[in-house]
């Protein structure tokens, strides 16, 4: 009952404080792009941010119908008390009337966690240009009822639909991924310029070494330190044309540049080993982009820890046996599974082989790869945020200033791994 009414609650709030946000949004009246897509999303917001710089405002932990208005409002949750939201409320009319940003450019993340939000958000901020990354089925659970009521044959075209709000409202210019048939399809909705982006066309070259990954996209090459999957050459192009389209100088090297926490940082660990960070989120969509870039890896001994995937409803079952296809077409030296999810459906696909080990708790994890790492594997972590895989890689660090570096910082989410046991 009370999950329906948060529901049911969610847009009409949400309405609120878009209204004072939009009041302010048209003092401001800055040019608009917005990031979209779900995966990658993040990592293009801060390509573009380490070549625009403060030139633009930058929705940092920000993509929801509340998360958006609220930046535009410059308010911010602190806590999760419901006596905050009382709060807020009074403070949003406010805030409306509140001194400007200098910034006359916006960058914007924006996310369809559910039906409505592309909408919600894409007529609320009217970009001038939509940049959309990526298509899988990320929340596919709220989106399952379009598909049973018979609006859409696919939770996939469900998804994309609501994604395609950001090309209908986009004012100027919009870049898509064209290997995606059903971003392909939403183009129709949009009168503005389609630039329509194939991995065939634009990379020449992609590799991985110990020290990061190198891209050769459109006769330029990018070298990062980070572990990039191939998939962040569609990121790179949009970026440069992003950053053309706005008449600023671009900077190939990328050397402003800073990984998001949790997308591919690479850290020494304990008895020699190299720890991929990938844990800040997962589909499966980003966990085949990064087993395909481990798979190039240079390493003798390869280990994966994989989590759960949330919130696919109907999909979950055929989301956790696709991983076990993944899984299986690697020559992977050890595979740990964490949560219920994979192994309920993951682990029997894969239980012929001795290497595989399943827990569904995550505190039962971290003392079995204290006793089992020997020295020097290469070991890739990758879980939905609610798997916490930060709080078993922290212990495993060899330098403790690295822990800062590790995804979900803070009072709050050091209370949530202390509730699992981490």
């Amino acid at each position: 009952m009370i999950e329906g009414l948060k529901k049911a609650l969610y847009f009409p709030l949400a309405s609120y404080f878009r209204f004072f946000a939009a009041i302010r949004l048209k003092r401001w009246n800055p040019n608009i792009v917005v990031v979209t897509g779900s995966n990658g999303k993040t990592t293009l917001l801060h390509l573009l941010e380490s070549q625009i710089g403060k030139k633009a405002k930058f929705s940092h932990h920000a993509n929801s119908s509340y998360g958006i208005p609220f930046d535009v409002l410059g308010l911010e949750r602190k806590t999760l008390r419901t006596s905050e939201w009382l709060d807020l409320f009074m403070r949003a009319p406010l805030c409306a009337f509140a001194p400007l940003p200098k910034e006359q450019l916006y960058i914007v993340e924006a996310d369809c966690d559910r039906p409505g939000e592309g909408k919600f958000l894409a007529e609320f901020l009217q970009p001038e240009i939509v940049l959309w990354t990526s298509l899988s089925r990320t929340h596919s659970m709220n989106f399952d009822g379009l598909v049973a009521h018979g609006n859409f044959t696919t939770v996939e075209e469900a998804i994309a639909y609501e994604y395609g709000y950001f090309l209908q409202h986009c004012q100027k210019y919009a870049v898509i991924v064209g290997d995606n048939p059903l971003q392909q399809k939403q183009v129709g909705r949009t009168k503005t310029e389609v630039l329509s982006i194939t991995k065939e066309k634009i990379l020449q070259k992609y590799e991985v070494t110990k020290e990061g990954t190198s891209f050769h996209v459109n006769n330029t090459t990018y070298a990062f330190s980070a572990l990039l999957p191939e998939e962040v050459s569609y990121a790179l192009v949009m970026c440069r044309e992003t950053v053309e389209h706005l008449g600023l100088p671009f900077d190939p090297s990328f050397k402003q540049f800073i990984i998001p926490p949790g997308r591919g940082s690479v850290f020494a660990g304990i008895k020699d080993t190299i720890l991929i960070d990938s844990s800040y989120n997962a589909n499966l969509g980003s966990i085949k982009a990064i087993l395909a870039m481990f798979a190039k890896f240079p390493a003798k001994k390869k280990w994966v820890v994989i989590g759960d995937m949330m919130e696919l409803g109907e999909e979950e079952k055929e989301e956790h046996e696709k991983l076990a296809e993944e899984l299986n077409k690697m020559g992977l030296d050890r595979i740990i599974l964490i949560g219920k999810r994979v192994k309920k459906y993951t682990y029997p696909q894969l239980a012929s082989r001795a290497n595989v080990v399943a827990f569904e708790i995550q505190k039962e994890v971290l003392p079995y790869l204290q006793e089992t790492i020997q020295t020097g594997e290469a070991i890739l972590f990758k879980g939905s945020q609610s798997i916490y895989l930060e709080g078993i890689i922290e212990p495993l660090l060899a330098k403790n200033e690295d822990i800062a570096k590790l995804p979900r910082r803070g009072d709050f989410w050091d209370e949530q791994r202390k509730k699992k046991g981490l």
